[in-house]
């Protein structure tokens, strides 16, 4: 027993060295052009170097960030090479593959070996591939595979960040398989502080914060007002048309989509861009969002067996759900999943006879909120 515990305990000292950073996720909280400090859109045009491969849902980013500096100006410029300070993007950069799917859900990572092995590329810093419809009908394995040849690239380059990617909305809602596949991409990377561009999430929302996933919302922004099973209107359409053009929002192509998305998307990319350039969005987090008002407390005692006490705290009410992972970040039950009240909770944990010692992760989800810890059972 006594050895089994030191090889739990010296397994924790690592894995808590590898996550000594915390995730850094671009979702439907980061689409918010106002709370980006403009000296680190200036820090990201000159320190990033990114290199892109996707086909048209991808495109959304691009199109929207080309919108974004046709209404902006020179501040969100960016071209092939950065060249008169704008941002460095290689578009389309890969040869090999067109997307995460296509040819295949392999490609994509030979193609990736190909281009930073070039010495011509020896200066990009950031890699980010998107989907195009695949998460849709993938399998927990095929994930898994996206998963783990995204890690081999993350330990071969590790000067460079990777950005993995969520599938775009396809209608299905909370209860479809595109959900959990993005969910089990979301889970790794919030367990194991990856970063994320969460392509679904963004298109999940409208700017003021309505949620449409549950509305059976796909990726044009149509979704079902009514419950009948037939999307009949459209969010980003209802939106665009209750502001003002050039104002509130600004027109670009966004690919199988409304401008609005693509207007969410560029604000995320920027978001996501300046948090890569060493922008900690805690610190200058903006008045409109209490993403930083809600926590997660150790639970105690750790390491326990069988029971053990988990706090929380919430600013305000509304539902939440604490979740228990392992280490691969496969999902092992829903601990809490309910509406609470704001204000501080807790409950005592009992774990199931059949789970085996080891290190576990318990995650707090509450509106736009995230935490997750650690926690040891020791039998």
């Amino acid at each position: 027993m006594k050895k089994y515990f030191y090889t739990i305990v010296l397994s924790v000292i690592c894995i808590s060295y590898s996550f000594s950073q915390n995730a850094i996720i671009a979702d439907h909280n980061s689409a918010k052009l106002s709370i980006i400090p403009t000296n680190w859109i200036d820090s990201a045009k000159a320190k990033l170097h990114i290199a892109y491969g996707h086909t048209s849902h991808g495109s959304q980013l691009i199109t929207g960030m080309e919108g974004l500096k046709n209404w902006k100006g020179n501040q969100y410029a960016f071209n092939e090479g950065g060249t008169n300070g704008a941002l460095d993007i290689d578009d389309y950069a890969f040869s090999g593959a067109s997307d995460l799917g296509n040819p295949n859900r392999t490609a994509w990572a030979s193609a990736t070996r190909d281009y930073l092995n070039n010495p011509s590329n020896s200066d990009v810093n950031v890699v980010i591939w998107s989907w195009c419809g695949q998460v849709s009908n993938a399998t927990e394995n095929d994930i898994n595979t996206y998963l783990n040849l995204m890690t081999g690239l993350e330990n071969d380059y590790p000067n460079v960040k990777f950005v993995y990617m969520t599938g775009h909305l396809d209608g299905t809602g909370l209860s479809g398989n595109l959900n959990s596949r993005n969910d089990q991409i979301r889970n790794y990377c919030d367990l194991n502080n990856k970063i994320l561009f969460d392509f679904a999430d963004i298109e999940s929302y409208d700017p003021d914060g309505n949620y449409f996933l549950d509305k059976a919302a796909n990726d044009n922004c149509d979704y079902d007002s009514d419950g009948n099973g037939s999307r009949d209107k459209n969010w980003a359409e209802e939106w665009q048309n209750s502001h003002t053009l050039n104002v509130h929002w600004y027109n670009c192509s966004a690919a199988h989509s409304k401008p609005l998305n693509g207007n969410l998307k560029a604000y995320a990319a920027w978001w996501l861009w300046s948090r890569l350039a060493g922008w900690n969005s805690a610190t200058n987090i903006s008045d409109e969002t209490v993403l930083y008002n809600y926590s997660l407390s150790q639970n105690y005692p750790n390491p326990f067996n069988p029971n053990t006490t988990i706090r929380w705290q919430t600013a305000a009410e509304g539902w939440l759900t604490i979740k228990l992972f392992n280490v691969l970040g496969k999902e092992i039950e829903t601990i809490v999943d309910g509406y609470y009240q704001a204000g501080n909770h807790s409950i005592l944990y009992t774990t199931k006879s059949a789970l085996p010692s080891g290190v576990y992760y318990y995650q707090l989800k509450a509106g736009g909120f995230t935490q997750t810890r650690k926690m040891i059972l020791l039998k």
